[in-house]
């Protein structure tokens, strides 16, 4: 089975998706650093004594779990995106590896 690949095609698929896939990574790094400073929020707000109740009530609070649902689907759409990208820039290095073999082919052929 074979199947032409246009590497234009997929050069303007990575440079269309380029910014997205920045603006997701962004959007992941911002929720988990975020992630540091609400859990301190939320174990100041815990009225507990000791350090490990208050981390306990941070991780339990339904912020954080509400948070961390956030940093899932954040992951799932960088994830998503990069291997698009990956997969693109497989496509390119596959139609030069043709090129290269239609190119000695020609050579033989003479």
């Amino acid at each position: 089975m074979s199947r032409t690949i246009d590497p234009h095609e997929a050069i303007d698929y990575i440079i269309k998706n380029a910014g997205k896939f920045a603006n997701a990574r962004a959007e992941r790094v911002y929720i988990e650093e975020y992630r540091k400073s609400l859990k301190a929020l939320l174990m100041q707000r815990s009225g507990q004594k000791v350090i490990a109740a208050q981390e306990r009530d941070a991780y339990a609070h339904e912020e954080y779990a509400a948070l961390l649902a956030g940093l899932r689907e954040a992951v799932e759409v960088e994830e998503k995106l990069r291997w698009d990208l990956i997969a693109a820039q497989a496509r390119i290095e596959v139609w030069r590896s043709q090129e290269a073999t239609n190119r000695t082919q020609d050579k033989l052929a003479l």
